[in-house]
């Protein structure tokens, strides 16, 4: 008798791009419309709006052993969804725009409710719940909307142009300052949030959408762009500054370095970047690596991976709050592929290999040196690129993606069917299409 539950893919023979087609869908699940509606399961009374992106359908105690609630929305998770339903219907996968109008009105509600402007998270029915403050969302959803800002018809993008308004109006004021973190653990001058705000500010500056730019916004990305060469420590960029020294140490080389490059305005050629970049991957992928994820040397022996984590020090184990040791996601890991598939589309266009020294140990963990020819390096980024996202797929439940692998096994563990999890796969294969 078959059991479909035994059943795995077969990565030689399973197609990234075909996958990706199931996937969009699998993260369409998770967000509310009229007819799609949530019933929050801890919070009795509320019930989702329209355009609300649940993070995960997981909660408490729907799955062994894990204790998690993640049925909110988290205004930065949303708005790299909306970048995707953008994308899926600029390319007719969504049929209709009807989703781009419940998020942004949702995004008004949330926006619109009362409490801290930078809130992170809120229940489905857009309300604040008790949470930290983070300027990458403003920053972030700024930018999402701007993508999906002709696809809307006139009232809404009316109400488009208002959130954004109001959300530069707020980030005049607090660029500067410090925020939590993309993992919404340190207070500092975050080189994520930084990065996103400097996106933010250069999409504003160059939009044709009638958007009125704001005289300070020029200094402000010379502001920023000076306090992101800030990080720099010699030997890899610095995730937050005051470099975090509590249980979380060390918390660099972070991974949150490339997701800038991937969310943020930071350059997938930037030398200093990629030398942080072979730093994170030396952390979990090499054998001699205190950090080591056992299951990379598995997925080396069958030609995929590695899937990588989010920083040295990390604790969080995903099912519980307990403090119990860290393991590789699934959205680092994506987003880990798409820095090699976008800097292989630089190179192909510019036939031009970045010759800082800082690059090397990135490109030779590629199979890439000084001598290798421009196209061979690009084939050489975009192999690399599809070994990680054939690792997600080899270790995915039936393609559904969670937020964590376990770094022993390598089965799925932490919330099941991550919003983010899928928008960071759908990304980077939209990144590799341009490679070919």
């Amino acid at each position: 008798m078959l059991n479909y539950s035994l059943v795995r893919p077969q990565i030689g023979q399973t197609d990234l791009t075909a996958t990706a087609q199931y996937m969009f869908w699998l993260m369409f699940r998770n967000i509310a419309s009229d007819g799609l509606v949530f019933d929050d399961p801890v919070h009795a009374g509320i019930v989702s709006r329209p355009g609300c992106v649940l993070a995960s359908p997981s909660w408490e105690n729907t799955a062994t052993h894990v204790t998690q609630d993640y049925v909110y929305h988290w205004t930065r998770d949303a708005a790299i969804v909306a970048l995707e339903l953008s994308a899926a219907y600029a390319y007719g996968t969504l049929r209709g725009n009807q989703p781009l109008i419940d998020y942004v009105l949702f995004s008004q509600a949330c926006q619109q409710s009362q409490g801290d402007f930078d809130r992170a998270s809120f229940y489905i029915d857009g309300t604040q719940r008790p949470w930290t403050n983070q300027t990458d969302g403003p920053a972030l959803q700024t930018v999402a909307l701007l993508a999906l800002y002709r696809q809307l018809d006139a009232p809404t993008q009316a109400i488009a142009a208002s959130l954004i308004e109001a959300n530069l109006n707020f980030l005049a004021g607090s660029y500067q300052g410090q925020t939590y973190n993309l993992w919404e653990e340190e207070l500092g001058y975050s080189f994520f949030a930084q990065s996103a705000q400097l996106r933010c500010f250069k999409a504003i500056a160059a939009n044709t959408a009638g958007i009125a730019v704001p005289d300070w916004l020029p200094a402000a990305m010379t502001w920023l762009t000076s306090a992101l060469d800030g990080h720099w420590n010699g030997e890899y960029y610095q995730s937050v500054l005051p470099v975090p020294a509590d249980y979380r140490a060390p918390y660099d080389p972070n991974i949150d370095i490339v997701q800038a490059a991937i969310y943020g305005a930071e350059s997938v050629t930037d030398a200093r970047l990629l030398a942080t970049a072979a730093q994170l991957w030396t952390q979990w992928a090499d054998p001699g690596s205190k950090y080591f994820y056992p299951i990379n040397g598995d997925d080396a022996r069958r030609g995929i991976g590695p899937m990588l984590g989010r920083y040295p020090g990390d604790v969080y184990d995903g099912d519980t709050d307990a403090q119990a040791g860290d393991h590789p996601w699934a959205l680092t890991t994506a987003n880990f592929a798409e820095l090699y598939y976008r800097l292989a589309s630089r190179i192909a266009s510019s036939r031009t290999l970045p010759a800082d020294s800082l690059a090397a140990p990135f490109f030779a963990q590629a199979g890439i040196d000084a001598t290798t020819a421009p196209l061979d390096a690009v084939a050489g980024l975009r192999a690399a690129g599809d070994r990680m996202l054939q690792a997600i797929v080899f270790h995915s439940d039936h393609f559904e993606l969670s937020e964590q692998f376990d770094a022993v096994t390598g089965f799925e563990k932490s919330v099941s069917n991550l919003s983010w999890s899928y928008a960071a796969f759908l990304s980077a294969i939209r990144a590799r299409s341009a490679t070919t």
